[in-house]
């Protein structure tokens, strides 16, 4: 996927597009307190000084229709408690939005921005912070014909929190940006609840991506930490939790990856840690890539995934060690907490779906342990050669991993169905394979 560059540059609006308090902004000194009281307030505003811009008892600003309601020019901008309309106006080659930052050292905090095709743009604004903001996209409109909720570029040392984002087409756009921290933010409804690309040393916690098409995309990065997230409910064709796509020395940690399509996706990726996640209830748990590399997994918990790994290579590097599998029946004689005989990731169910898409419609079914149990008693194919050489054999402590949602799943008739014919057919599997067995003796 190609980087999106920004457009052009908004100007100051004319005087028939510009907002009534554009007088008391051009009137204050650099560093002044605006203080807007209740209203509404048609027009753009231009702000290209030093000004705290501040409403009382949430003024509301509407836009012209024509352009960014909100443009920041001006270096340590403070814009607080407003309500802000876009109109549903706008251009999205000229990246249009509620707020639109091209400064550095901004605060955008406690506002409402809806019906614009951007929340808030940040262009080219080292230090940007973005607190306590609710963000809504333009209703009815397509992901391709609208913008992110929170997009930024080619900035560093920048501070998300706590903002709810829904409706967009992203919640979260970040390319060529550094350096930055991401806290405590809600994405759900979107096309990719993070979209992420070129940009390195980034933090991501406690936040929630959520009910979208992918929970987070991150491309051509490093160095990237995640720690006590939840990626959930993205389901769709071909929907994913979290997917890392040429990312590389980064680290998973405490992050709660459930309900999903696909719960991790790994392509061109080397060298990332995956520690201490819960990894439950996803059609495959893992899709791992032969382009990906040096990989490790240790110390999570799968739990109730209908398949641990979808492994497109003939063998890969990737390590899993002292992870936790609700489906592993081997027994730990010792006592030492650690099964006696290594969990091998796949099974005869989990090859036809890899080599017949038709499989996916059973998925959601029984059918697939029918199978699994006749390929264990009697194998009649090779095994996928990925296997956790030390698995727990109980579940772990896991303190510090958000707490699931109480949503469940509903069970597809469809499904259903099509399950009860292929349970049938590993039953007969596993009676051919005992008849044989008899014969041998």
């Amino acid at each position: 996927m190609a980087p999106v560059l920004p457009g052009n540059l908004e100007g100051r609006p004319p005087p028939s597009e510009a907002s009534p308090l554009q007088r008391r902004i051009d009137a204050a000194e650099p560093g002044a307190v605006v203080e807007v009281e209740q209203g509404r307030y048609r027009g753009d505003l231009y702000l290209d000084r030093s000004i705290r811009l501040v409403g009382r008892g949430r003024p509301t600003l509407i836009g012209s229709g024509a352009g960014s309601v909100v443009r920041v020019r001006g270096p340590d901008v403070l814009v607080e408690g407003f309500d802000i309309d876009g109109m549903a106006g706008g251009d999205l080659a000229a990246d249009s939005s509620g707020v639109h930052v091209a400064a550095p050292g901004v605060t955008i905090r406690n506002c409402r921005i809806g019906n614009t095709l951007f929340g808030i743009y940040l262009r080219e604004s080292p230090g940007a912070r973005i607190e306590g903001n609710v963000i809504r996209g333009i209703p009815g409109r397509e992901a391709g014909e609208k913008g992110s909720g929170i997009h930024i570029w080619n900035t560093t040392g920048f501070a998300f929190v706590g903002n709810d984002i829904a409706d967009s087409r992203d919640g979260i756009y970040v390319q060529n940006a550094s350096g930055g921290l991401v806290r405590g933010n809600r994405a759900r409804r979107l096309r990719y609840g993070l979209h992420y690309m070129n940009s390195d040393d980034n933090l991501f916690e406690e936040n929630v991506f959520e009910q979208s098409a992918a929970g987070a995309v991150l491309m051509f990065s490093k160095r990237i930490q995640f720690r006590r997230n939840s990626f959930l409910h993205n389901r769709g064709f071909a929907s994913v939790g979290l997917l890392f796509k040429d990312l590389s020395d980064s680290v998973a940690e405490d992050n709660l990856i459930a309900d999903n399509a696909r719960g991790i996706f790994l392509e061109g990726s080397s060298r990332n840690l995956f520690r201490r996640n819960v990894l439950a209830q996803s059609d495959t748990a893992i899709v791992l890539y032969g382009s990906s590399s040096e990989n490790r997994f240790e110390g999570n918990a799968f739990i109730g995934n209908l398949s641990p790994l979808a492994l497109y290579a003939r063998r890969t590097d990737t390590k899993f060690d002292g992870n936790y599998w609700s489906d592993n029946d081997g027994p730990d004689l010792d006592g030492d907490g650690r099964s006696d005989r290594p969990y091998t990731l796949g099974s005869l169910f989990d090859h036809l779906r890899g080599n017949l898409s038709a499989a996916d419609l059973m998925a959601q079914s029984p059918a697939a342990l029918a199978l699994a149990a006749a390929e264990r008693a009697f194998p009649v194919l090779e095994a996928i050669q990925v296997a956790d050489a030390s698995p727990l054999a109980r579940p772990p402590s896991l303190p510090d991993v958000p707490a699931p949602s109480a949503e469940r799943r509903r069970l597809d008739p469809w499904g259903l169905a099509a399950a009860l014919i292929l349970v049938g057919g590993g039953l007969a599997v596993l009676g051919v394979g005992r008849r044989r067995g008899r014969e041998a003796a």
